[in-house]
């Protein structure tokens, strides 16, 4: 069979065996796992059966664990006696008990699974659960059993907005406090900025549960429990509908690529083996992360995964998923020190076509669950097909992170002056795209803010940000960095994809790195927090770029940018400047770093009359108003030829649009 895939890109077509054996695989696994037909959302049904649920006259409490010899369930309603309800076996693995009364549990009770194994008795925590709590003095990890009121959703249909402006965040370091942060602060103080930033989507981190707090949440224990380090799962439905009413989506930050290697509050050795959830000897451990990795070919493990998804879509109402470390995933090596120079290195003995089927499922049954829901990929390799539908070949996703654009930024900020940047290198790196596959592009995200590695403001500005940020202070230092921050964040969103992403307070360039308490820094939270009164002190030249983030997002949402495709007008590499036409719109971007143009000859391609409508020169940015918006400028020439003379100042990006009069 033949499949679009290949219309669109050529190249592909001596690989048409590995696409077709990519949807033999996935059709025979799909046929595998609900018959001819079928659909998968009654087969991602695993949450509504197993773990805690009420019944009529009481509790039924079961587990899956098929190499456990025995189980029992204990907790604070036996005084924490291991063996004083003991499950019965079913088939297939499964373990059940039945308790009677309706208080037999309750909100809140402490509990953990205990699985008899080669007469050792192992504690675990429940594999469903919905909270898991960690005792502060013996330092073990317990479920905790939930029977919250039933959340009244006020927002019940909301369905995201077309063009992604994603803000990524994090719960816990999004206070300014050198606390841990809750859903409810969240809710009450961040929603309203990123509302009023313009963002409509926030992509929230490290929201399943994890036992280490540094490890950003991608090494989850329990993945249907939503971390107890923010809250509660009713103040998490708060904060989904909060978002919701604001019209902003909810995506969540998952993770199926690995799991947390701990035994006893991971699934690792749940029932006494490895082999429960992950793949036997090296191949079920990452070797960079120290995790384990899923048999995606498995089907109990498919089933848990896709009822995950299926859990946080409708239980918590996400909008979506962004689906951490695909690259890891899809090959054998994980793409560990791999250069992707060339279509063979995606269709070989290295790539997991177990992954990719798993993926295929996931898109599948996520669109059942919800037709809008948005699903992106992380994955650095660029997979052919990774954004395409599956009917035309693809993978299923709707975005990819453009990761190759934050790694040029920070090549080019650490190794290059920025005279010497080419401007041919930018346009290439901003547009290169796998044909029809929509890209959420970013100047930087949470990767780039870490510690040992710098924000773009503070790899421009470094140490002079401590004493220079005071609008009455001058600093050439402050001032290159101020340009070049909003130059870099404009030209990224105007031609970097079909989408962009921020991580939560670049926007005003946040100084230092984020450094989550650890050991190495003696527990502290110093690094692990916002610092949003800098932005809020209009002494302070944080402001100036707040502004800009605010007017370019409008900008873009205004003129619609992202259902544009870029088109390069002229490439001044000589003068370090970049004429591109997105849409009917001309940006102009200066990177010279000492020239100004007087009468700078823009091409346009088409002849008639434009007037700037933006500029990051203006004062309000942090500029100096060199660049006049009451100026209409008439070209000379014709068709392609046509070109006006402008006022171009150094470091500075104007967008113009044609005057219709």
């Amino acid at each position: 069979m033949s499949y679009r895939i290949f219309e669109y890109d050529k190249w592909l077509l001596p690989f048409e065996k590995d696409i077709d054996l990519r949807m033999e695989r996935y059709e025979d696994k799909l046929c595998e796992l609900v018959g001819k037909g079928g659909s998968l959302y009654g087969f991602a049904d695993m949450h509504e059966y197993f773990g805690f649920h009420r019944t009529n006259d009481g509790w039924v409490y079961r587990e899956w664990a098929p190499a456990a010899d025995r189980m029992y369930l204990t907790g604070d309603m036996v005084g924490w006696d291991m063996t004083a309800l003991p499950m019965t076996r079913l088939d297939g693995g499964v373990f059940e008990v039945y308790l009677e009364g309706k208080d037999a549990l309750w909100n809140n009770c402490h509990v953990q699974a205990i699985v008899e194994k080669d007469g050792r008795l192992l504690r675990r925590v429940p594999l469903f659960i919905r909270r898991v709590l960690q005792d502060k003095d013996s330092h073990l990890w317990c479920g905790v059993v939930v029977d919250e009121p039933e959340y009244k959703w006020q927002k019940k249909n909301f369905k995201p907005q077309k063009e992604l402006f994603v803000y990524e965040c994090h719960i816990g370091m999004a206070q300014e406090s050198e606390t841990v942060g809750t859903f409810n602060e969240f809710r009450e103080n961040i929603l309203p900025r990123i509302k009023a930033l313009g963002y409509n989507t926030i992509q929230i981190m490290a929201i399943m549960e994890h036992p280490y707090y540094a490890s950003f949440g991608y090494q989850v224990s329990s993945f249907f429990a939503a971390s107890s380090k923010f809250g509660t799962p009713y103040e998490l439905k708060m904060l989904v509908d909060e978002a919701h009413k604001m019209g902003i989506a909810v995506l969540l930050d998952l993770v199926h690529s690995h799991a947390v290697g701990n035994e006893g509050d991971g699934l690792n050795m749940f029932d006494g083996t490895a082999t429960q959830f992950f793949h036997e000897g090296g191949r079920g451990d990452h070797p960079a992360w120290g995790t384990k990795l899923f048999n995606y070919d498995k089907k109990e493990v498919i089933r848990f995964l896709l009822s995950n998804l299926r859990f946080w879509l409708e239980e918590y109402h996400f909008d979506g998923f962004r689906f951490d470390g695909v690259t890891s995933m899809i090959y054998h090596d994980h793409g560990l020190g791999v250069a992707f120079t060339d279509y063979s290195k995606y269709f070989s003995l290295n790539t997991d076509t177990e992954a990719i089927t798993y993926l295929q499922l996931a898109n599948k049954l996520i669109r059942e669950v919800k037709p809008d829901a948005i699903t992106i990929a992380e994955d650095m390799s660029a997979m052919p097909g990774m954004c395409l539908p599956i009917e035309d070949g693809g993978i299923g996703f709707d975005y990819r992170l453009a990761m190759g654009e934050p790694d040029m930024w920070v090549r080019l900020l650490k190794d290059q002056r920025d005279e010497d940047w080419g401007m041919w290198h930018i346009y290439h790196e901003l547009t290169s795209r796998r044909p029809k596959e929509k890209y959420i592009g970013y100047a930087e995200s949470h990767d780039q803010a870490l510690v040992g590695d710098k924000t773009i403001m503070f790899r421009l500005c470094d140490s002079e940000m401590y004493t220079r940020m005071s609008k009455d202070q001058d600093s050439y230092i402050i001032d290159r960095g101020i340009a070049l921050h909003k130059m870099i964040r404009l030209v990224t969103l105007a031609l970097g994809g079909e989408g962009y992403l921020n991580f939560m307070g670049n926007e005003f360039g946040h100084p230092e790195w984020i450094d989550f308490p650890r050991e190495g820094n003696g527990w502290s939270h110093y690094y692990c927090r916002r610092q949003w009164h800098l932005a809020d002190d209009k002494s302070l030249k944080y402001e100036y770029l707040l502004e800009f983030d605010r007017a370019m997002i409008e900008l873009a949402k205004a003129k619609k940018l992202f259902s544009k495709v870029p088109k390069p007008l002229f490439v001044d590499e000589e003068n370090k400047v970049m004429t591109v036409e997105v849409g009917a719109n001309i940006f102009v971007f200066n990177f010279n770093p000492t020239a100004s143009f007087e009468n700078y000859a823009v091409k346009t391609g088409k002849s008639g009359e434009y007037k700037v409508i933006f500029s990051s020169d203006d004062s309000l940015f942090g500029g100096w108003d060199r660049v006049s918006k009451d100026v209409i400028y008439k070209t000379e020439g014709k068709g392609k030829k046509s070109e006006f003379p402008i006022y171009l100042p150094s470091r500075v990006a104007i967008c113009l649009a044609k005057v219709n009069r």
